[in-house]
């Protein structure tokens, strides 16, 4: 069996789709050939979403752009959902893309730009309730597992050092693996005002997450998880026997791995703190509002409290050059990790998910940071310059972060300049990519990469609404 690892440093190669002039010709004369697999062999179908491409694309006037566009908007549906009723309930398994597995973090990203048009399409609304409902049931048979199985198939992982289960395909503990799911039902009952999938199964498995936050407050030891893994890959495998370098408890919420999959150097990784907040306070309205549970709600805000009081006392680092920023990860002694990594949460995505206001002058001095010589992880090269990570290595840089620069951003121009970047650095493929060498494009890892391809048709969808006359330009 191929490992993660290996997909994930596997560079893949493809050849550049034709050059684009400023005179527009029809598309297929310039090669632009739907790369949507045939109908008849897509994973599922909805009529909003095609609607939606259809008009979308209509407004495009650069045909790359429109291309790319109608290629990576639907992949999530077309390729990785497995769509079924168990029990008289939907169930909705979804696949990462070239991993066969299901990430808690990547099944709600990928379906998320697809939420608002479930109104519209009872099948769709259905497939993503059943996307809620199956996160639900993962949640119950073990909160502290990042990605499962269909199923109690095993995994390639299950000699790590860690409490395993058939139905899990790996254990690594990630804040942020729980609080996605509390987004996406938030999302979907806001959108819909559905409220169905608030059964005994989901609302055990939030009071899970809550209890599973306060114990990894830590306030009283260190907890039941511990994770470890033989390995020569350093970032796959946890410090201090399996617990994470220590921390002092402060009320922030360790996280011994990033939403990347890498392990945190400082366990309090403070994008997913902040994500906490969020996560929390739409929990306590949903179980307020609808299941007229007002203690439970209460326990909610009062953690959400404690975190965002924590965050706004020890996450708030004096920069030796920068002044005060947003540091990426503490410990509670007074050490600090300033950088930023693509993946989401991150520092730069803090208002798109709803954790800071992109004016806030605290989150404006740091987002300018993120792109400078002093983010270790900011790189700049021939082709392009953005984010990348430890997970993917040096000089790769993240596709997701020029959809992040846009998706944050209020400047037009900058707004521009990241629809060019993502133009530009497809490799003729016409799809997303989870990153490439910042000098060459053709370097890319992953080929199939359904979260980076779903949230690149989220910022054409959100340009066509708030920015319609950049789509007008030729990239």
């Amino acid at each position: 069996m191929i490992s993660r690892r290996d997909f994930l440093k596997t560079a893949a190669l493809a050849s550049a789709g034709l050059a684009v002039g400023t005179k527009q010709v029809p598309a297929y004369l310039k090669g632009f050939e739907s790369k949507r697999p045939k109908l008849a062999d897509r994973k599922f179908v909805s009529e909003a979403v095609e609607a939606k491409i259809k008009e979308v694309k209509g407004a495009i006037a650069d045909d790359e752009l429109g291309w790319m566009f109608e290629n990576c908007f639907p992949n999530t549906l077309d390729t990785t959902v497995n769509y079924r009723i168990i029990e008289g309930r939907p169930d909705t398994f979804v696949i990462t893309g070239d991993i066969n597995a299901m990430w808690l973090r990547d099944s709600s990203a990928q379906i998320w730009p697809y939420v608002p048009l479930a109104g519209e399409d009872k099948k769709l609304k259905n497939l993503i309730a059943g996307v809620i409902n199956k996160q639900a049931k993962c949640i119950n048979i073990d909160p502290y597992a990042n990605a499962f199985n269909d199923g109690p198939t095993g995994s390639e992982w299950d000699k790590d050092i860690t409490e395993m289960k058939p139905e899990l395909h790996e254990r690594k503990w990630e804040v942020d693996s729980l609080c996605y799911p509390i987004r996406l039902s938030y999302g979907f009952w806001k959108a819909t005002g559905d409220a169905s999938f608030m059964d005994e199964t989901w609302k055990n498995a939030m009071r899970l997450v809550v209890n599973t936050f306060e114990v990894q407050q830590r306030k009283n030891g260190r907890g039941p998880y511990s994770f470890e893994r033989v390995t020569g890959w350093q970032t796959d495998t946890v410090a201090g026997g399996g617990w994470g370098n220590p921390i002092k408890p402060v009320g922030l919420i360790c996280s011994i791995f990033r939403p990347s999959d890498d392990a945190t150097i400082f366990p309090f990784l403070v994008p997913s703190n902040y994500f906490a907040v969020v996560s929390l306070k739409q929990l306590a309205e949903m179980f307020k509002t609808e299941l007229n549970d007002a203690s439970f709600a209460e326990r909610c805000l009062n953690l959400a409290s404690e975190v965002e009081e924590a965050l706004n006392k020890y996450a708030v680092v004096e920069h030796f050059t920068l002044g005060k920023l947003i540091a990426y990860e503490v410990d509670g002694f007074g050490n600090h990790q300033f950088m930023d990594d693509a993946n989401v949460p991150s520092l730069l995505s803090l208002p798109y998910l709803g954790a800071m206001d992109a004016e806030n002058p605290l989150y404006k001095e740091t987002r300018k940071y993120l792109f400078s010589v002093y983010n270790p992880y900011f790189f700049k090269g021939k082709a392009a310059e953005g984010i990348g990570g430890p997970h993917s290595g040096l000089e790769m840089i993240w596709p997701l972060s020029f959809v992040m620069k846009a998706l944050t951003s209020r400047d037009e121009n900058e707004i521009r300049e990241c629809l060019k970047l993502l133009k530009a650095t497809h490799a003729g493929t016409g799809f997303m990519h989870e990153s490439f060498h910042m000098d060459d494009p053709k370097k890319f890892t992953r080929k199939w990469f359904a979260w980076a391809n779903t949230i690149f048709g989220e910022l054409i969808i959100k340009v066509y609404n708030e920015h319609r006359g950049l789509l007008r330009e030729i990239f």
